[in-house]
């Protein structure tokens, strides 16, 4: 097959998901075409199979704001038409399915019909397209799409209850490449941070008020009291100097890091005993599950999608959003004894093994396959 996709190129999960998504595809010799303004962050590895269009989008003084959606469409039509696609998989529905819309329109006026399938992710439905300035190209884009995932069992049923989808949704829920977590951690790297043998607590996102990583830093506090801990946050975003000034309060900057965004989690999740996510709300929670798939159990809240993927009292603990003292009940429980934490771990890696790219990947061939 020949497939484009188009996502945001960025740290975000639906970034993510998209690259590895076409990586995979790519392994399994289809033709992938990336179109976006920038190459994708996970897009690090040569491959025959692989090719990258950047959307350019001219400036001119009559522009307040340069008009991205028109020139992604018009950058779509142009792919499509001279590398003969087969279809296009849109991830995040704003603006890329409103831009596939009018690209798919375009084509047919050229003859060419293209088959679109939209992704939604999460925010684009449960935050951005709930905006009354965006919700009803919104509904009109998923609804024109061809076919419509969702990454959880709860955005579906977000979505649903949000917007008037006259289509039915399928879940293909994140998925991982546990191969590619199941790293040895290295020694020296974990002993730079962690010297005198501290447990290592780690947390990663875009640092955004939804995430909560100011109970993150609390936890860390609670915890640091009772064990010898070192808190890694990866990372950035508009809640950074507030995390950072509540470390320097609570005492606890100089156990902590901040590293900033990192590609290669995989050397990080390795040194790491405990993964923290607080967040209000998750569609799904893909680094919880690449957590897991590196071994790692999960303190997360019982929000949105997690309970899909952490399972409390088995590969981790839920608990409910700002509840501070409990998360660090559940994180104590877990850390205190090695037997424990490795009974923990086992199962957190038995349950990503559930999401593996092996068993994920083939639900979106055969969908593309319907089209075909």
């Amino acid at each position: 097959m020949r497939i484009g996709i188009v996502c945001y190129p960025t740290f975000g999960g639906s970034g993510v998901l998209a690259t590895e998504l076409g990586k995979a595809l790519a392994n399994k010799n289809h033709q992938v075409h990336f179109i976006t303004y920038q190459q994708p962050v996970r897009l690090n590895e040569f491959n025959a199979n692989i090719f990258y269009h950047e959307v350019r989008v001219p400036t001119y003084p009559l522009f307040d704001y340069p008009p991205y959606e028109t020139a992604l469409a018009s950058t779509m039509v142009d792919v499509i038409a001279n590398n003969d696609l087969d279809l296009l998989h849109v991830h995040y529905a704003i603006p890329h399915a409103s831009a596939a819309y009018m690209a798919k329109k375009i084509l047919e006026k050229q003859g060419k019909y293209i088959p679109v399938i939209t992704t939604l992710h999460g925010t684009d439905i449960t935050l951005v397209g709930k905006d009354k300035t965006y919700a009803p190209v919104v509904t009109f884009s998923i609804n024109e799409s061809d076919a419509i995932t969702a990454v959880s069992h709860n955005l579906r049923t977000e979505t649903f209850r949000s917007f008037k989808i006259e289509k039915e949704i399928d879940v293909i829920q994140n998925f991982v490449d546990v191969n590619r977590f199941r790293k040895k951690p290295i020694d020296a790297f974990r002993r730079v941070i962690a010297p005198e043998g501290e447990r290592i607590l780690l947390h990663a996102s875009n640092f955004r008020k939804v995430k909560r990583v100011a109970d993150v830093v609390k936890i860390f506090a609670r915890v640091n009291k009772e064990i010898p801990s070192k808190l890694l946050l990866v990372g950035d975003g508009p809640e950074r100097p507030y995390a950072e000034s509540l470390c320097r309060e609570l005492n606890v900057m100089e156990h902590t890091r901040f590293v900033g965004k990192q590609e290669q989690m995989e050397d990080i999740l390795a040194i790491s005993d405990l993964f923290l996510l607080t967040s209000e709300y998750e569609s799904f929670g893909l680094a919880a599950l690449e957590a897991m798939a590196a071994g790692i159990p999960i303190i997360s809240t019982n929000a949105g999608g997690l309970p899909e993927v952490n399972i409390s009292g088995n590969t981790g603990y839920m608990s409910e959003v700002g509840d501070v003292e409990d998360m660090s009940k559940n994180a104590l429980s877990i850390l205190r004894d090695n037997n424990t934490l490795l009974k923990f771990r086992q199962n957190a890696t038995t349950q990503a093994m559930k999401f593996d790219i092996g068993t994920i990947v083939p639900q979106y061939e055969a969908l593309y396959n319907r089209f075909l």
